[in-house]
């Protein structure tokens, strides 16, 4: 017998007698629920339509991205006053998936979802089948997960998403990291793996906005989603409610294969080709509603593509480095003209300052970390150092000015104040190859096994 799920997709295919077989009551009650209830997410999840502007995406604000989940906001909010007893309010600048807002935004999905199915089961009770429906709605059900597949996928195949690991995660020991930094810093470190990774899930996408290659890339969706599920569920990052929705969305386009992929993969039976249900009646515009799709593939594409790209030059590994890049030691401090020795309990002291395409940091002599914001005239040779703001919007608070000569290519003089006190300090660069995550590179013959 066959499940209400096999039957919500593929029932309506069989004719006998040359009429569609009508559906069983539960399968018409389950395809509702979950039309309503993705529906419901893909329309009101931030990025999944905000991915088909393409490259006209460059141009929007960055709030653009959060709409729908900022309209939503109150509502959510009530929610979670009155019936949950928690504070829900939505994090535009978190950049976390898997805040109380979202958890509580898939909550009201549900049950408005329920309650569609119910007052949709009431007054269209007579329908024998929604045949026509769920070939639409797995068409945009396809669609939404080839967006997100080449969403994520460009970010990766660009390698954008998980950097390089900072120079000052360098110098941070492993144990003090969360369980995401790691996975972002062991992704980051193999920028080939990294690139791998999203050209996997690119060509998922890819193949998702082709109907004759639907099959193949939800195939390729699921296995690439339940990977990143994993990793999100194992390393505690914040993308969970996403990553577990593509792979549900992956199984909703297989759901009207999963017949012939059991005769094929387990049944060792013959199968019919895995075809999508037609939109139409006729071929010509069957054709035309795939070239459609395929142009929109392509659109989603090469705004992905223009995007990512930009995103690396400008704030990524591809971003030009600073003038004074690199990790520096600090030799010789002096305050007031008196040597400062490197004593583990001087908080004013400095043990190394780090210069990063992507901010400045100071290293105390206990090895905490602070950053700075660093502003280095490199024709009047000077370094203004202020706080990192603490908010937005917040005026920086300066904390030193230095005048900087360089003796050599890595070795750099300062001679200013710093928090009013006139220090000198003279600093060696590291060579960034002495630390085995960068300098060790890739060997193909290795007599004993290299673990430091």
């Amino acid at each position: 017998m066959r499940t209400v799920e096999m039957e919500v997709l593929t029932s309506g295919e069989a004719r006998t007698g040359g009429e569609r077989r009508p559906w069983s009551l539960p399968a018409r009650i389950a395809f509702r629920f979950v039309f309503a209830y993705f529906g419901l997410f893909c329309l009101l999840f931030a990025q999944i339509l905000f991915v088909f502007t393409g490259i006209l995406s460059k141009w929007l604000p960055e709030s653009a991205i959060l709409w729908q989940m900022r309209t939503t906001s109150p509502l959510v909010g009530w929610v979670g006053e009155r019936v949950f007893g928690v504070e829900a309010v939505l994090r535009e600048n978190s950049g976390s998936g898997d805040q109380a807002a979202i958890w509580l935004l898939i909550f009201c999905e549900l049950v408005a979802a329920a309650l569609i199915t119910i007052v949709w089961s009431i007054l269209d009770r007579r329908r024998r089948d929604h045949t026509a429906l769920r070939n639409w709605f797995l068409v945009f059900i396809r669609l939404c997960l080839g967006g997100q597949m080449l969403f994520y996928g460009l970010a990766k195949a660009i390698p954008s998403q998980m950097p390089a690991p900072s120079l000052t995660a360098l110098l941070q020991p492993y144990g003090t990291m969360s369980p995401a930094s790691v996975l972002w810093n062991q992704v980051g470190a193999a920028p080939m793996y990294e690139i791998l990774l999203g050209t996997a899930e690119v060509l998922g996408g890819l193949l998702l906005f082709l109907p004759r290659t639907a099959t193949a890339g939800a195939l390729l969706s699921l296995v690439s989603m339940a990977q990143v599920f994993v990793l999100n569920m194992t390393y505690d990052v914040p993308v969970k409610i996403l990553s577990f929705h593509l792979l549900l969305l992956s199984l909703v386009v297989l759901a009207p294969q999963a017949g012939r992929l059991a005769n094929l993969l387990v049944l060792e039976r013959p199968s019919e080709p895995a075809a999508q249900p037609p939109l139409f009646g006729s071929r010509r515009a069957n054709r035309i509603a795939a070239a459609a799709q395929v142009a929109l593939g392509l659109w989603v594409l090469i705004g992905g593509v223009y995007i990512g790209w930009h995103t690396w030059r400008e704030s990524g590994d591809g971003a030009p480095k600073p003038a004074l890049y690199g990790i520096w030691t600090v030799g010789e401090f002096t305050r007031d003209g008196h040597p400062a020795p490197p004593l583990l309990t001087d908080e004013g002291r400095w043990r190394r300052l780090v210069f990063d395409r992507h901010g400045t940091t100071v290293q105390k002599m206990d090895d905490s970390f602070v950053p700075v914001v660093a502003v280095v005239d490199e024709a009047a040779h000077t370094i203004v150092l202020s706080e990192a703001p603490q908010s937005a919007g917040a005026p920086p608070a300066r904390l030193g000015a230095f005048t900087f000569t360089r003796p050599g290519t890595d070795t750099l003089s300062l001679t200013g104040e710093l928090n009013g006190t006139p220090v000198t300090l003279s600093l060696d660069r590291m060579d960034l190859n002495s630390f085995p995550l960068r300098g060790r590179g890739f060997h193909f013959v290795q007599e004993y096994p290299y673990f430091r």
